[in-house]
Protein backbone atom coordinates (compact mmCIF):
# COMPACT_ATOMS: atom_id res chain seq x y z
CA UNK A 1 0.00 0.00 0.00
CA UNK A 2 1.23 3.51 -1.00
CA UNK A 3 1.65 5.51 1.53
CA UNK A 4 -1.90 7.56 3.23
CA UNK A 5 -2.41 10.68 2.18
CA UNK A 6 -2.49 13.58 5.53
CA UNK A 7 -5.95 14.30 4.84
CA UNK A 8 -6.84 10.60 5.06
CA UNK A 9 -4.72 9.96 8.25
CA UNK A 10 -6.13 13.09 9.20
CA UNK A 11 -9.65 11.96 9.35
CA UNK A 12 -9.22 8.55 10.66
CA UNK A 13 -7.76 10.22 13.94
CA UNK A 14 -10.40 12.33 14.59
CA UNK A 15 -12.54 10.01 14.84
CA UNK A 16 -13.02 8.71 18.28
CA UNK A 17 -16.84 5.79 17.62
CA UNK A 18 -16.83 2.32 18.64
CA UNK A 19 -14.98 -0.61 16.74
CA UNK A 20 -16.51 -4.09 15.75
CA UNK A 21 -18.88 -3.74 18.70
CA UNK A 22 -22.48 -5.31 19.19
CA UNK A 23 -23.69 -1.51 20.29
CA UNK A 24 -27.71 -1.00 18.77
CA UNK A 25 -27.53 2.24 19.83
CA UNK A 26 -25.22 3.48 17.91
CA UNK A 27 -23.94 0.70 15.04
CA UNK A 28 -20.52 2.72 14.51
CA UNK A 29 -16.88 2.31 14.49
CA UNK A 30 -14.03 4.60 14.07
CA UNK A 31 -13.35 5.82 10.94
CA UNK A 32 -10.37 4.92 9.05
CA UNK A 33 -8.43 6.02 5.99
CA UNK A 34 -9.16 4.45 2.52
CA UNK A 35 -6.54 2.41 0.88
CA UNK A 36 -4.75 4.18 -1.89
CA UNK A 37 -6.57 2.69 -5.68
CA UNK A 38 -2.29 1.88 -6.76
CA UNK A 39 -1.60 -2.03 -6.43
CA UNK A 40 1.44 -2.95 -5.24
CA UNK A 41 3.77 -5.39 -7.60
CA UNK A 42 2.28 -8.30 -7.70
CA UNK A 43 4.33 -11.13 -5.51
CA UNK A 44 4.08 -15.14 -5.92
CA UNK A 45 2.46 -16.85 -2.35
CA UNK A 46 6.09 -17.75 -0.18
CA UNK A 47 7.31 -19.01 3.62
CA UNK A 48 10.49 -17.53 5.32
CA UNK A 49 13.61 -18.44 4.04
CA UNK A 50 16.42 -18.11 6.63
CA UNK A 51 14.46 -16.33 8.99
CA UNK A 52 13.23 -13.78 6.64
CA UNK A 53 10.24 -11.65 6.23
CA UNK A 54 7.76 -13.17 3.81
CA UNK A 55 6.99 -11.64 0.35
CA UNK A 56 3.84 -9.33 0.33
CA UNK A 57 0.97 -10.72 -1.70
CA UNK A 58 -0.59 -9.91 -4.42
CA UNK A 59 -4.31 -8.40 -3.86
CA UNK A 60 -7.55 -11.10 -3.28
CA UNK A 61 -10.08 -10.39 -1.24
CA UNK A 62 -10.76 -12.13 1.94
CA UNK A 63 -13.30 -14.76 2.29
CA UNK A 64 -12.84 -17.03 5.65
CA UNK A 65 -10.89 -16.04 8.46
CA UNK A 66 -9.91 -19.52 10.93
CA UNK A 67 -7.89 -18.87 14.31
CA UNK A 68 -7.72 -22.65 15.43
CA UNK A 69 -6.74 -21.95 19.20
CA UNK A 70 -10.35 -19.72 20.23
CA UNK A 71 -12.53 -22.08 17.40
CA UNK A 72 -12.83 -19.19 14.70
CA UNK A 73 -13.93 -20.45 11.49
CA UNK A 74 -16.49 -17.78 9.57
CA UNK A 75 -17.28 -16.39 6.61
CA UNK A 76 -15.78 -13.12 5.79
CA UNK A 77 -17.89 -9.61 4.41
CA UNK A 78 -16.80 -6.73 3.09
CA UNK A 79 -17.35 -3.84 4.92
CA UNK A 80 -17.69 -0.13 4.01
CA UNK A 81 -18.54 3.15 4.98
CA UNK A 82 -21.94 4.16 6.61
CA UNK A 83 -23.76 7.06 5.11
CA UNK A 84 -22.07 9.38 8.18
CA UNK A 85 -18.53 8.62 7.08
CA UNK A 86 -17.57 5.81 10.10
CA UNK A 87 -16.62 2.33 9.53
CA UNK A 88 -19.93 -0.74 8.68
CA UNK A 89 -19.69 -3.21 11.22
CA UNK A 90 -21.32 -6.49 10.96
CA UNK A 91 -24.90 -6.76 10.79
CA UNK A 92 -26.30 -8.46 13.91
CA UNK A 93 -27.86 -11.49 12.70
CA UNK A 94 -27.88 -14.81 14.74
CA UNK A 95 -24.99 -16.23 12.10
CA UNK A 96 -22.71 -13.86 12.93
CA UNK A 97 -19.50 -13.38 10.68
CA UNK A 98 -16.49 -11.24 10.43
CA UNK A 99 -16.13 -8.25 8.25
CA UNK A 100 -13.16 -6.93 6.19
CA UNK A 101 -13.12 -3.61 5.57
CA UNK A 102 -12.24 -2.66 2.31
CA UNK A 103 -10.60 0.37 2.30
CA UNK A 104 -7.75 -1.21 4.19
CA UNK A 105 -5.47 -3.31 2.61
CA UNK A 106 -6.20 -7.27 1.33
CA UNK A 107 -4.75 -9.82 4.10
CA UNK A 108 -1.13 -10.24 2.82
CA UNK A 109 -0.46 -6.39 1.52
CA UNK A 110 1.92 -4.27 3.01
CA UNK A 111 0.06 -2.19 4.95
CA UNK A 112 -2.85 -3.01 7.92
CA UNK A 113 -5.84 -5.44 6.97
CA UNK A 114 -8.23 -4.42 9.13
CA UNK A 115 -11.32 -7.60 10.17
CA UNK A 116 -13.90 -6.53 12.38
CA UNK A 117 -16.53 -8.97 14.75
CA UNK A 118 -18.90 -8.55 17.13
CA UNK A 119 -18.26 -10.31 21.08
CA UNK A 120 -22.13 -10.82 21.30
CA UNK A 121 -24.76 -10.10 18.93
CA UNK A 122 -27.65 -8.92 20.56
CA UNK A 123 -30.77 -11.55 21.57
CA UNK A 124 -28.75 -14.38 19.36
CA UNK A 125 -25.64 -14.18 22.28
CA UNK A 126 -22.00 -14.98 21.74
CA UNK A 127 -20.70 -13.23 18.40
CA UNK A 128 -17.01 -14.54 16.21
CA UNK A 129 -14.75 -12.46 18.28
CA UNK A 130 -16.55 -13.93 21.45
CA UNK A 131 -13.07 -15.29 22.70
CA UNK A 132 -10.86 -12.51 21.08
CA UNK A 133 -9.13 -11.80 24.50
CA UNK A 134 -7.53 -15.01 24.68
CA UNK A 135 -5.18 -15.06 21.89
CA UNK A 136 -1.58 -15.05 22.77
CA UNK A 137 1.23 -14.05 20.93
CA UNK A 138 2.62 -16.65 18.44
CA UNK A 139 -0.79 -18.26 17.95
CA UNK A 140 -1.86 -18.62 14.12
CA UNK A 141 -4.72 -16.52 12.28
CA UNK A 142 -5.45 -17.49 8.71
CA UNK A 143 -7.20 -15.86 5.94
CA UNK A 144 -8.66 -17.18 3.17
CA UNK A 145 -8.56 -15.19 0.00
CA UNK A 146 -10.80 -15.39 -3.10
CA UNK A 147 -7.78 -16.79 -5.66
CA UNK A 148 -7.17 -19.44 -3.40
CA UNK A 149 -4.01 -18.52 -1.34
CA UNK A 150 -3.94 -18.55 2.30
CA UNK A 151 -2.33 -16.12 3.85
CA UNK A 152 -1.38 -16.97 7.63
CA UNK A 153 -0.57 -14.21 10.50
CA UNK A 154 1.12 -14.72 13.87
CA UNK A 155 -0.38 -12.99 16.61
CA UNK A 156 2.33 -10.37 17.79
CA UNK A 157 0.12 -8.58 20.73
CA UNK A 158 -3.28 -8.48 22.11
CA UNK A 159 -4.55 -5.15 23.52
CA UNK A 160 -7.72 -4.17 25.73
CA UNK A 161 -8.02 -0.03 25.09
CA UNK A 162 -10.80 2.35 26.10
CA UNK A 163 -12.85 2.97 23.43
CA UNK A 164 -12.07 6.89 24.51
CA UNK A 165 -8.07 5.75 23.82
CA UNK A 166 -8.24 4.08 20.45
CA UNK A 167 -4.83 3.85 18.92
CA UNK A 168 -5.88 5.41 15.66
CA UNK A 169 -2.50 5.23 13.94
CA UNK A 170 -1.50 2.05 15.37
CA UNK A 171 -4.36 0.36 14.12
CA UNK A 172 -4.82 1.84 10.85
CA UNK A 173 -1.62 4.02 10.14
CA UNK A 174 1.15 2.51 7.56
CA UNK A 175 3.41 0.42 8.14
CA UNK A 176 5.86 -1.79 6.13
CA UNK A 177 5.15 -4.79 6.12
CA UNK A 178 2.13 -6.86 5.82
CA UNK A 179 0.12 -6.66 8.74
CA UNK A 180 -3.56 -7.75 10.49
CA UNK A 181 -5.67 -5.97 12.80
CA UNK A 182 -8.52 -8.47 14.41
CA UNK A 183 -11.06 -5.82 16.63
CA UNK A 184 -13.87 -6.53 18.82
CA UNK A 185 -15.66 -5.07 21.96
CA UNK A 186 -14.53 -5.81 25.46
CA UNK A 187 -14.19 -4.84 29.38
CA UNK A 188 -17.07 -3.91 31.27
CA UNK A 189 -20.42 -3.93 29.71
CA UNK A 190 -23.70 -1.66 30.52
CA UNK A 191 -26.19 -2.93 28.57
CA UNK A 192 -25.68 -3.29 24.82
CA UNK A 193 -22.07 -1.14 25.04
CA UNK A 194 -18.95 -2.07 25.80
CA UNK A 195 -16.27 0.01 27.39
CA UNK A 196 -13.02 -1.05 25.74
CA UNK A 197 -12.15 -2.35 22.43
CA UNK A 198 -9.75 -5.84 21.95
CA UNK A 199 -7.32 -5.29 19.47
CA UNK A 200 -5.12 -7.93 17.98
CA UNK A 201 -1.84 -7.21 16.27
CA UNK A 202 -0.50 -9.86 13.89
CA UNK A 203 2.49 -9.59 11.01
CA UNK A 204 2.49 -12.14 7.94
CA UNK A 205 4.48 -15.33 8.66
CA UNK A 206 3.83 -17.33 5.69
CA UNK A 207 1.68 -17.85 2.44
CA UNK A 208 0.90 -20.87 0.56
CA UNK A 209 -0.89 -20.87 -2.93
CA UNK A 210 -3.62 -22.79 -4.21
CA UNK A 211 -2.95 -26.40 -5.18
CA UNK A 212 -3.15 -27.50 -8.40
CA UNK A 213 -4.34 -30.84 -10.01
CA UNK A 214 -1.24 -33.28 -11.10
CA UNK A 215 -0.63 -34.10 -15.02
CA UNK A 216 -1.18 -37.39 -15.69
CA UNK A 217 1.81 -39.08 -17.83
CA UNK A 218 0.57 -41.06 -20.71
Amino acid sequence: MTPLSRRAFAVAAAASLLVGCDDSRTGRATTAPPEDDAPPPPSSPSSPSNGGAVRPLARSVPVRLLIPAIGVDTPVIRLGLAPDGTVEVPPITEHDRAGWYEHSPTPGRTGPSVILGHVTVGRHGDGVFRELARLRRGERIEARLENGTTAEFSVDSVRTIAKADFPVDEVYGNVNRPALRLITCGGPRTGEEYRDNVIVFATLSAASAPSTPSSTVR
